[in-house]
């Protein structure tokens, strides 16, 4: 599975379409064609396309949760709450389903932002607030996640 990198803007039509930027698709390669799913963010109030590789590993870890424990199914039937998948047009856009430009609040700027294996789309406004940090605040919150972690 690969890693996606970058930051980048993008404006959204009248239509909910946005024009996907081409280091992603360089990146991407030949994956690009398979296409992606949509969804809502678990834990903030963004989007998250996943490429369809990326895709599959998520959908292959929610594949082995008992569907007969009730946090389970719940958990499921959330996380995949407004899931839908959409592909470039002929025109190298993606159009984002009316639904989930509403969840997002998204209106007209958008950041995309690689998270990994995933992009986050993010309304403009949103974002930067998100990624406004006091950098004392943020290296507690790095020790914190990042403090156990043997390096080679």
């Amino acid at each position: 599975m690969q890693t996606l990198l970058g930051t980048y803007e993008a404006k959204i039509d009248a239509k909910g379409r946005f024009m996907f930027p081409a280091p992603y698709k360089g990146q991407m390669g030949e994956d690009v064609r398979a296409g992606f799913v949509i969804k809502r963010s678990i834990f903030k109030r963004c989007l998250e396309l996943f490429p369809m590789e990326a895709w599959k590993a998520e959908s292959a870890m929610l594949s082995k949760l008992n569907m007969f424990k009730k946090k389970n199914a719940e958990f499921v039937t959330k996380f995949m709450a407004g899931v839908k998948p959409v592909e470039l047009d002929g025109n190298g856009r993606i159009l984002i389903p009316k639904d989930l430009l509403k969840y997002a609040g998204i209106t007209k700027e958008i950041v995309l932002t690689s998270v990994v294996n995933r992009i986050e789309i993010w309304d403009k406004e949103a974002y930067e607030k998100a990624v406004d940090y006091d950098p004392d605040d943020f290296a507690g919150l790095a020790e914190d996640v990042m403090g156990d972690i043997e390096t080679e």
